[in-house]
């Protein structure tokens, strides 16, 4: 691992301790009744999403674990068992959720914070079965921290999102649609200046880069903003 690298790791890790902070704060108000509210997830509920928060940072910590001692861990023993661990804990007291909550978060980062240096070369794969640096990791907890934040429907939206979070973003959400296929387009971010192609392009669409990037994630419609939005079901 290079210099700049290792000293890049220390503060990533401080950029998501940030990120879980505001999250817990915004999660310690919410009451039992908030919990069985519906999130901005189809068919998951406020309860649902901390679940999920939860299991994903107990998940993350199975691959810190694989790539610090070289023993194989998967991040989910499988899809059913982590669908159902999220279906059986979304119905639990707020209590109960946010000791969770707080617990895993802690549980990663502790882990995370004593990571020997070269751990973070080390290859593992995740749910979907790519392979990646353990340093990808980081960027993997910090998506979930975030997004979820929003999906919460609690007051955070993605204009709140950090512009260096939203900078990686947006490239990321192009390069994900770019590797399906379906109508292409072109999105400028009206405020950063950044400009991204979708196959070939039919079409431009125009607008703040946190409203771009939560478009082409699923988090918004697209009504704020400009030009004519394809349909990105048809993306496959």
């Amino acid at each position: 691992m290079t210099s700049d690298a290792r000293t890049e790791i220390p503060t990533q890790l401080d950029t998501v301790a940030a990120a879980t902070t505001l999250l817990l704060d915004a999660a310690s108000g919410l009451t039992d009744a908030d919990l069985i509210e519906a999130s901005l997830l189809p068919g998951w509920t406020r309860g649902h999403v901390l679940t999920h928060l939860s299991r994903n940072a107990d998940s993350l910590v199975n691959l810190l674990l694989w790539a610090r001692t070289g023993i194989e861990t998967p991040q989910y023993a499988s899809a059913f068992l982590r669908d159902a661990d999220i279906e059986a804990g979304a119905p639990r007291a707020m209590r109960e959720q946010f000791e969770d909550l707080t617990a895993s978060a802690e549980r990663w980062l502790a882990l995370a914070r004593v990571m020997p240096a070269e751990s973070w070369q080390a290859i593992v794969r995740n749910r979907q079965g790519g392979e990646l640096p353990a340093s990808r990791v980081l960027w993997m907890r910090l998506l979930e921290v975030q997004i979820h934040h929003v999906d919460l429907n609690v007051g955070y939206t993605p204009q709140d999102w950090p512009a260096p979070f939203v900078a990686r973003l947006l490239p990321q959400a192009i390069g994900d649609l770019s590797a399906k296929e379906g109508p292409g387009f072109t999105v400028t971010a009206t405020d950063t200046g950044y400009t991204g192609t979708v196959g070939t392009p039919e079409t431009e669409i125009t607008g703040p880069a946190p409203a771009l990037a939560a478009w082409l994630i699923g988090r918004s419609s697209g009504a704020d903003l400009t030009g004519t939005l394809p349909d990105l079901a048809d993306w496959k």
